[in-house]
C-alpha cells in the first residue's frame, strides 16, 4: 500500500508541475451506467481519474490547483451514509478521502456548484479531458460563465480551455517500475488461463465453455475483471476480428482463436493464441500458422529504443506477403504487392497498439506527423494475423475459413524488449505437446 501511495503522489506532483501555477485542472470520475430496472453495470473507474487518485468511486471530481496555499489537491465526493453502506457497502466519505487517498481537502459532491466556481477565479488556464464527458464539460462551461459574469468586480475566468489528455496520456505512455510490476502480474494470470484453455479444449465443446474456463482461471487467481470481452472463435469464426458471440460448437479439425486478457489493479493484459481444437495442426493450418509466427518474431525483433512505432508492422507485412506468395495465395513481386496493399484481404489490421490501463491504451502514435520513436517503459502488443475468409473464392479451398492471430505484450527496455507473455505456448510443437499431455492424463 505504501508503494502505491508513493506512486500516486509522484504522479500528482508531476501533473501539478505540468499544469503550472496560476492554472487549474478538473477531472471527473466515471459514472454508474444503468442496465435495466434497478440494476447497473459493474462500475469501472475512469483511467485518467484513477491514475492520479487511486480513488475508485463514482460521483467524484478531483481538482488540482498548483500553488494554492490551502492545498493543491482537492476532491468532491459522496459523504459517508450509514443507510447506503447497509445496502451497497461503505464508501470513503470526506474523512476517508483525506486519510486514505492523501487529498489536501475534501468537499461534498452536492456542494460542487457552490464551491468550484470560486476555485476557477483568476485562473489563466483550465485543463480538463475535453469531450470525454460532454455533460460535465457543459458544467465547467457554466461555472466558468458564472465567474466571467463577475468581471466588473475585478474577477477573471480562465481565458484558455486546454485538454488535459496531452499531459496525462504522455505520462501514462511511459510505465513506471510499479506499473510494469502490475502488468507482469496481469500477464502471468492471463498466460495461465490460456494454457488451461489449451489443456481443457475438446471437440464438441462450445466456445462459451472455453470462455467460461478462461474467466474461471482469471477469478481463481484473483483477477476479478477481464480487460475486454474475450474473443473465442472456432473455425471460420476466427476470421471475424472482433467476434464475441462465443456460442458455436467447436468442431474436430478446426482451429480455435482466443483473444483474452485479464485486468489486474486497473492494468490490462492482452494475449491471443490460436490452436487446433483436437490438439494437432493439419498441414494447411501448420503452413499458415508458422507464417504468422515468423511474422510475429520479425515484428518483435523491431521493438527496441530508437526504432519507430511502425517498424514492427512493416516487418510483419514483409514476412506475411512473402509467405503468401510462397503458398500461392498471392501472386506477383513482393515489393509491388506491399505497395498495392495486396495483403489486406487477408491481413486488414495493424500489428499492435499501446497497452496499459486501457487495453487500447492512450498515447500518440505520431509526433509532428512522424511515427514516434519507441522508448524504454512503453508497452505495446505485437499481433500479426491471417484471415482467409470462407467465401474467398480467389483462394484454393484448402485455405478457406482459417483464421490465425498470435499476440504478445512487449515491454520496451533500455537494451531492447521483454515479452511479458512469452510463457503462453506458441510454437507448434509446444502447443501440440501441451495439448497432448493433457489428453493423455
Amino acid at each position: 500500500m505504501l508503494e502505491e501511495q508513493k506512486e500516486f503522489a509522484r504522479r500528482r506532483k508531476q501533473f501539478l508541475q505540468m499544469v503550472g501555477a496560476g492554472n487549474i485542472a478538473v477531472i471527473a470520475s466515471a459514472s454508474m451506467v444503468h442496465r435495466n430496472g434497478d440494476v447497473e453495470y459493474p462500475f469501472r473507474q475512469n483511467s485518467d481519474f484513477y491514475y492520479l487518485s487511486g480513488f475508485d468511486e463514482p460521483e467524484a471530481v478531483i481538482v488540482f490547483v498548483p500553488g494554492r496555499e490551502n492545498g493543491e489537491y482537492l476532491i468532491f465526493c459522496r459523504e459517508f451514509d450509514e443507510q447506503t453502506a447497509l445496502w451497497v457497502g461503505a464508501n470513503a466519505g470526506l474523512e476517508g478521502a483525506v486519510k486514505q487517498y492523501a487529498v489536501d481537502d475534501a468537499f461534498p459532491i452536492d456542494d460542487i456548484d457552490d464551491i468550484l466556481p470560486g476555485l476557477l477565479e483568476n485562473k489563466n488556464r483550465l485543463y480538463f479531458p475535453m469531450g470525454a464527458q460532454p455533460e460535465f464539460d457543459q458544467k465547467l462551461m457554466d461555472w466558468s460563465q458564472q465567474v466571467r459574469n463577475r468581471s466588473r468586480a475585478g474577477i477573471s475566468a480562465p481565458a484558455e480551455f486546454i485538454s488535459s489528455d496531452h499531459i496525462l496520456h504522455e505520462m501514462r505512455l511511459i510505465k513506471s517500475a510499479h506499473e510494469i510490476k502490475l502488468m507482469k502480474k496481469a500477464a502471468k494470470i492471463s498466460v495461465k488461463a490460456h494454457r488451461q484453455a489449451m489443456q481443457t479444449c475438446r471437440p464438441t465443446m462450445y466456445e462459451y465453455q472455453v470462455d467460461a474456463n478462461i474467466k474461471h482461471s482469471f477469478m481463481t487467481q484473483g483477477a476479478q475483471h477481464e480487460a475486454y470481452p474475450a474473443i473465442v472463435g472456432g473455425g471460420k469464426n476466427g476470421c471475424v476480428l472482433h467476434y464475441i458471440d462465443n456460442k458455436a460448437v467447436l468442431n474436430d479439425g478446426d482451429l480455435l482463436l482466443i483473444d483474452a486478457g485479464c485486468e489486474w489493479q486497473k492494468y490490462a493484459s492482452d494475449i491471443t493464441r490460436t490452436f487446433p481444437v483436437n490438439g494437432v495442426f493439419n498441414e494447411e493450418q501448420k503452413a499458415l500458422y508458422q507464417l504468422v509466427l515468423d511474422a510475429q518474431y520479425a515484428a518483435i525483433e523491431q521493438v527496441k529504443p530508437g526504432h519507430h512505432w511502425n517498424a514492427p508492422h512493416e516487418a510483419a507485412i514483409q514476412v506475411l506477403t512473402k509467405g503468401l506468395v510462397k503458398l500461392g495465395i498471392l501472386k506477383g513481386r513482393v515489393p509491388t504487392l506491399i505497395k498495392n496493399e495486396a495483403y489486406k484481404p487477408y491481413y486488414m489490421h495493424r500489428t499492435g497498439h499501446w497497452l496499459g490501463m486501457d487495453v487500447h491504451d492512450v498515447g500518440d502514435y505520431k509526433l509532428d506527423n512522424q511515427w514516434r520513436l519507441l522508448e524504454p517503459g512503453m508497452v505495446l502488443t505485437v499481433e500479426p494475423g491471417l484471415y482467409i475468409q470462407p467465401n474467398a473464392k480467389e483462394v484454393d479451398i484448402k485455405w478457406r475459413g482459417i483464421g490465425i492471430r498470435i499476440e504478445d505484450d512487449v515491454l520496451v527496455t533500455k537494451k531492447g524488449h521483454e515479452v511479458l507473455t512469452d510463457r503462453a505456448p506458441k510454437e507448434i510443437k509446444d502447443i501440440e505437446a501441451l495439448m497432448g499431455e493433457a489428453r493423455a492424463s
